[in-house]
């Protein structure tokens, strides 16, 4: 059986967005509204890999892990905290802090996913059409080989139209799931000349010889970037209760 954590790496530091993970959702913090997400998942337990001293105070003390601020990436962090908090995972989830709506089951397709294509990694994506994201670099986009209806793997990421004259793109959702030793090799390596070029960390782990499961979803989740992002979420989790 898998032993899964999920870590969920969390700064105070926005240039959008200062102090995002403790912007007020419902009457919470939106760190906790993603501790109650991966709780819901039942994958394992969930942590929160903090950078700074006010993350720490603001959720229990025994599911947070302070780590170094200066981290490059939210990865990084992940594997700081892993050796404290999960020791004896074999899986972890990098759960980005800032989709408050993501459906608990996005994680469980995640790890389906790497366990099914037996991959060192996983992630999401989600079908859309092509005109709706083509030319939005913020949009990212993957060239998927699918086996299945479900799962297949990442031949490319890019913040490109590809590939070429698709009439569906691959949106893909920010969430990754790890084998452990393939995290530490991940951390450990320096970054790949085409990860710099379009600034997306996963193209390292392709460039590294690694197998990316993907799994298909069928939303997407909103992120909390802006203002006026923050705002739409107060407004669906309002609705919602």
């Amino acid at each position: 059986m898998t032993n899964c954590a999920i870590i969920i790496p969390a700064r105070m530091a926005s240039t959008r967005l200062p102090g995002k993970p403790l912007a007020d959702i419902g009457g919470r913090p939106m760190i906790a509204h993603m501790l109650e997400i991966a709780d819901q998942s039942g994958l394992g337990p969930a942590f929160v890999a903090a950078g700074d001293d006010e993350i720490m105070a603001a959720i229990p003390k025994e599911r947070a892990v302070k780590t170094n601020p200066d981290h490059p990436s939210g990865t990084d962090r992940v594997a700081e905290a892993l050796a404290s908090c999960a020791p004896e995972a074999d899986v972890v989830i990098n759960l980005q802090g800032d989709v408050p709506l993501l459906a608990p089951s996005a994680l469980n397709i995640c790890v389906e996913a790497l366990l099914a294509e037996d991959a060192e990694m996983a992630t999401l994506v989600v079908p859309l059409p092509a005109a709706d994201i083509a030319h939005d670099p913020s949009s990212v986009k993957a060239v998927v080989a699918w086996r299945d209806t479900r799962f297949g793997h990442a031949l490319y990421f890019s913040r490109a139209a590809v590939p070429h004259d698709a009439e569906i793109l691959y949106y893909h959702v920010g969430i990754y799931a790890f084998r452990k030793k393939a995290l530490m090799r991940f951390v450990q390596s320096p970054p790949h000349p085409l990860e710099k070029t379009e600034n997306l960390e996963q193209l390292r782990a392709l460039g590294l010889g690694m197998k990316i499961a993907v799994g298909l979803c069928d939303e997407v989740p909103l992120g909390v970037d802006t203002p006026e992002d923050l705002e739409k979420a107060r407004l669906l989790i309002r609705n919602k209760t």
